[in-house]
This record gives C-alpha cells, sequence and structure tokens, in this order.
C-alpha cells in the first residue's frame, strides 16, 4: 500500500472516529438536558447522513397533539393534487362548527361563522394551530381515520390518528389514541423534505414549506435559542397541564432547520407525562435544539 493512500485511510478512520464521538458528545448532553426533569422527553434527529442519527426515547409512541397537523396538511394537499379540491375552494364555517371550548383565531375573529378558501384554513391551521380548522379539514377528507390510512398505505406504521380536535380537547384520556414516535415522525418529515415528489407536487410542496416556516406558536420552543433569521419550518402540539394532577401530557415541537451551509437537520422533540412548568417543558425543547445546531454547525467542520 502506497504511503498517499496511507494517509489518506488514516485521515479517513481519523474521521470517521472523530464523527461518531462527536455523534456520542451530542447524546450525552441531550441526556444531561433531560437529566433531573420530571418528564419523559422524546428525541429524534436526522441530519444528511446515516451517522448524523441520533434517538433518545425515539421508539416510544408520545401523544401528538396538535403535531398531528402537519401530516393532515400533507393529505388534504394530496387530494388537492389528485383534482379533489382546490387550494382557492371556498368552503362555509358555520357558527355549528365554531366549537366553543377549544383554540380558534377562526372563531375569535369571526363569531358568528365566515367562509374561507381551504388555502385560508390549512394557514389558520398550520401558522396558528387552529382547531376548528383543522376539524373543518378533517370533515372535508372524511375524518381522522382517512389521514391514518394515507401514512400506512406508505408505510408509515408508528402514527395513529384516531379523533379530531373537538373529541381530543374536550376528553384528556382520550388525546393518547393520537401518537406518533419521535422517530416516525422525523421519517414523514424527511419523506416530504427530502422526497419532494414522492409526496407532494412541488406547488403543493411549496406552499406547506411557506407555510411551515411562518408557524407562529412555540417561538421559545424549537427556534428560541437558535440565531435569528434560522429558517426552521416546524409545528407545535400542546396539552396544557391538567388542574388535578398538575401534568402536561404533550408539548412537542417537530420540524425542519436549515443550517449556513445551506444543509439541514430534522428534529422532533415530544415532552409528555411532565410535571415541569411551561418555561421548563419549553426550554428542554430549546436547548436540545441549539444543542443540535451546535453539533451541526461545529462538529461537521472536523
Amino acid at each position: 500500500m502506497g504511503k498517499r493512500l496511507q494517509i489518506a485511510l488514516f485521515s479517513l478512520l481519523f474521521t470517521i472516529t472523530a464523527h461518531a464521538q462527536s455523534i456520542e458528545g451530542l447524546r450525552k448532553n441531550i441526556q444531561q438536558i433531560m437529566q433531573n426533569k420530571d418528564a419523559v422527553v422524546g428525541v429524534a434527529i436526522n441530519g444528511i447522513n446515516h451517522s448524523d442519527t441520533l434517538g433518545v426515547n425515539a421508539d416510544r409512541r408520545l401523544p401528538m397533539q396538535s403535531v398531528f397537523k402537519f401530516p393532515l396538511a400533507i393529505v388534504m394537499l394530496t387530494e388537492i393534487d389528485k383534482g379533489n379540491f382546490k387550494l382557492d375552494q371556498k368552503i362555509e364555517i358555520t357558527k355549528r362548527d365554531l366549537t366553543p371550548e377549544i383554540w380558534s383565531p377562526i372563531r375569535e375573529k369571526y363569531p358568528t361563522g365566515t367562509t374561507l378558501t381551504i388555502k385560508e384554513i390549512l394557514e389558520y391551521t398550520i401558522t396558528l394551530s387552529d382547531n376548528v380548522g383543522c376539524d373543518v379539514l378533517l370533515k372535508l377528507l372524511g375524518g381522522p381515520q382517512v389521514v391514518e390510512s394515507y401514512f400506512a398505505k406508505k408505510g408509515f406504521k408508528d402514527i395513529s390518528i384516531k379523533i379530531n380536535e373537538k373529541t381530543m380537547q374536550s376528553n384528556w384520556d382520550k388525546q393518547f389514541l393520537n401518537w406518533s414516535t419521535p422517530k416516525e415522525m422525523n421519517r414523514i418529515l424527511q419523506t416530504y423534505y427530502v422526497n419532494k415528489n414522492n409526496l407532494l407536487s412541488m406547488p403543493m410542496y411549496d406552499f406547506l414549506w411557506t407555510t411551515m416556516k411562518s408557524t407562529n406558536t412555540g417561538l421559545k420552543q424549537l427556534k428560541g435559542q437558535l440565531p435569528d433569521q434560522t429558517v426552521v419550518a416546524h409545528k407545535t402540539g400542546s396539552s396544557g397541564t391538567n388542574k388535578k394532577t398538575g401534568i402536561t401530557a404533550a408539548l412537542n415541537d417537530v420540524g425542519i432547520v436549515l443550517l449556513p451551509s445551506g444543509e439541514y437537520f430534522v428534529i422532533s422533540v415530544f415532552v409528555t407525562h411532565s410535571k415541569e412548568n411551561q418555561e421548563t417543558n419549553e426550554r428542554i425543547i430549546s436547548d436540545i435544539a441549539k444543542a443540535a445546531w451546535d453539533f451541526f454547525t461545529g462538529a461537521h467542520q472536523l
């Protein structure tokens, strides 16, 4: 073996070994963030290479709450691609649709009902996590089972979507019927982002990407400690806190983070069964996202 080849192989082996050590360093960092927290935290992180994959409780079935609005949006946009609906199609939202006990900027703005396009309803549903908009879309599609069936047929088995927001918000126990694993949610995000034409046409892909970048909830979560102007296309989910037990069933944020290099990482953080306060739960997510950011902007320059 020539000397140059020996040097090249040694250099490659050193880089691989150092990278493996650094990904384990990231894992330890995340475990330290989770340490002494009275909460269950599920994390999945994927970069552009297989060696960038990391999971902590990544195979656990955890409640999604409004994170399921991202898969819902994919199915609605798929139906638009099929010609079954149109993005500019107008949908009447009656006063009967405006469930009073659930979060809804649509209801607050239009207390007697209104007519909106599917595009507008999707924007409310993703960027503001509107629950009335979500349930209107589910009704148009034929129910939650249509969304679950779509992903099952695509080979995504670790995701369950059984109920709408009205049912979920009216019964604490039933929210656990809508679950995913962090690992599976990352698979869906990565399939959407990397294999664009596998799920949606480019116009529908672009619309969803633009909408998710505009998400206006969870600003202290994935985006909380990242540099200003960082592009994060994401979807949040939150259960609130049970007044009797003091337990927060879900505070989640999942998304795609663009790096200064032009590369990306996909991240899903689910905080569940937490007895910590809102600020601590948000900080768990933002600390993990910052640790991942530091890894991908620093360790990859070995």
